[in-house]
């Protein structure tokens, strides 16, 4: 039995009456597409970042997060990723949605208004309480840090070759 859709609140912002709500381009979709309301074309050179509008403010249910991503055919062909990605919306911000972007390839990229720039997704967020104490259970990995069980694996040191 399917789950009933999660209700977020949305509020199309002054000036953003041409552009569409985010919606999910297939059926099967996990992201809302996002589109850019920036006023004029706005052109990022390789390796510069910038904020985009996009019209519009949620109300993220308690419980919640909403999650901005990347666009994966404009991170295939531009370079264009999002460098905080995935950007976390918080249930109690009522601001205006932003994205920040970053061109990672090796030209300039132009945003125009309308264009798809990020996915918007949703997920349940764990209300946690931490427990300082004075020894963690072990585990086999330990203190293990980035591409320790990879190495493990390949019989190889990290920065070996």
């Amino acid at each position: 039995m399917a789950r009933p859709p999660l209700r977020v609140p949305i509020r199309r912002l002054p000036g953003a009456a041409d552009l569409p709500l985010p919606e999910a381009a297939t059926s099967g979709a996990a992201g809302l597409d996002v589109c850019a309301a920036v006023d004029a074309d706005l052109e990022i050179a390789p390796g510069a970042r910038a904020l985009v509008p996009t019209g519009f403010a949620i109300a993220v249910p308690a419980g919640y997060e909403a999650q901005l991503r990347a666009r994966s055919g404009l991170a295939l062909r531009h370079g264009l990723l999002l460098p905080n990605a995935p950007g976390t919306i918080d249930s109690d911000y009522r601001g205006e949605v932003k994205v920040i972007v970053l061109n990672a390839g090796d030209a300039p990229v132009t945003i125009r208004r309308g264009d798809r720039i990020a996915q918007l997704v949703f997920a349940a967020v764990e209300k946690v309480a931490l427990e300082e104490r004075s020894e963690l259970p072990t585990t086999e990995r330990g203190e293990g840090g980035f591409g320790h069980t990879g190495a493990r694996s390949t019989g190889r040191r990290e920065g070996s070759s």
